[in-house]
């Protein structure tokens, strides 16, 4: 019976502490999601979760392992938001933007501050890699068709149109509506891979 309540209770002080966790990080990510970076404290942050700095530091080290864990929870947070069938470039573009809508702003920021952040690389480069896969994967039916250099180049083309900087020109820039947005990078794709194609066609006859 001793076992069984001492058992009970280590079960509910790991979840009160995970739970805790899970507070912290949503907090910092709701200030990352309005605020740069640098200029977020722990203070703010324990506030806005409940708790006392000492309980942020204890947990996370600091500002630069909340960032780390942030990053992950963020990053699996977009994964999840940019699933869509390979190939449906309608929807694919939709998950893109309606993911940029939510997290672009702060990403812009995010990579304004790189040079002067070095601990933001390490999230920003994952965040780069995680959108050529999605690229990759989300275009890999009509990549399938092309010679590795064609693809290489298609892929970087791609990227590029599906940027969060092509999605700020539009929106935040050129003031241009979801809808516009969506249809623009939608007509570079297109013409993107036609282009493709056609070179390889090209190079082949040649």
């Amino acid at each position: 019976m001793r076992t069984a309540t001492r058992t009970y209770h280590q079960t509910a002080r790991a979840e009160s502490a995970e739970a805790t966790g899970r507070h912290i990080v949503e907090a910092f990510l709701a200030r990352l999601m309005e605020h740069w970076f640098d200029e977020i404290t722990l203070d703010q942050v324990a506030e806005d979760a409940g708790v006392t700095v000492q309980t942020v530091v204890r947990r996370f080290g600091g500002k630069e392992g909340l960032l780390a864990t942030a990053a992950r929870v963020m990053g699996d947070q977009i994964i999840a938001q940019r699933t869509a069938p390979p190939g449906d470039i309608d929807t694919l573009l939709e998950k893109l933007i309606g993911d940029y809508e939510r997290t672009g702003d702060a990403v812009i920021r995010l990579l304004a501050l790189e040079p002067r952040q070095p601990t933001l690389k390490k999230l920003l480069d994952f965040g780069r890699s995680e959108h050529r896969k999605w690229v990759s994967d989300g275009f890999a039916g009509s990549l399938s068709h092309l010679d590795p250099a064609s693809r290489q180049r298609t892929i970087d083309a791609l990227v590029i149109i599906t940027d969060v900087y092509t999605w700020k020109l539009l929106r935040r820039d050129m003031a241009r509506s979801i809808r516009a947005t969506a249809e623009t990078m939608k007509n570079l794709i297109h013409a993107t891979l036609t282009q493709s194609v056609k070179a390889q066609n090209n190079n082949e006859i040649e």
